[in-house]
């Protein structure tokens, strides 16, 4: 009987999985995924761009740790850092929304 139950409720969880989704227009349709997609993105951004100054796991390198960034800047001062530049931090060839998924990333973790 007990196995039976569990055959049950693990094809019934299989069914409510295979029906979620579906919504490919950008929005997360207030469930989340959307800024899941978005920090995933940012994250790849991060790793294509970032990465070789400040590490892969944002701890720094020739460039500062930004484990912390967040107590120090807000989501448009780190878009803005990202494509004007600081210091010695060049501009990087990215767009103002991929700027935004990164900021978005770092301000994450």
């Amino acid at each position: 009987m007990k196995k039976w139950l569990l055959i049950g409720f693990i094809s019934f969880m299989m069914i409510l999985a295979a029906c979620g989704g579906g919504d490919d227009g950008g929005a997360d349709g207030g469930n989340g995924e959307g800024n899941a997609n978005e920090t995933a993105q940012g994250e790849e951004l991060f790793q294509q761009n970032c990465a070789s100054c400040h590490g892969g796991d944002l701890t720094g390198g020739t460039g500062p740790d930004l484990t912390n960034a967040s107590d120090s800047y807000d989501q448009s001062e780190i878009v803005t850092i990202i494509t004007e530049g600081k210091g010695s931090m060049p501009a990087q060839d990215v767009s103002e929304d991929e700027a935004s998924q990164i900021a978005d990333y770092v301000l994450s973790q």
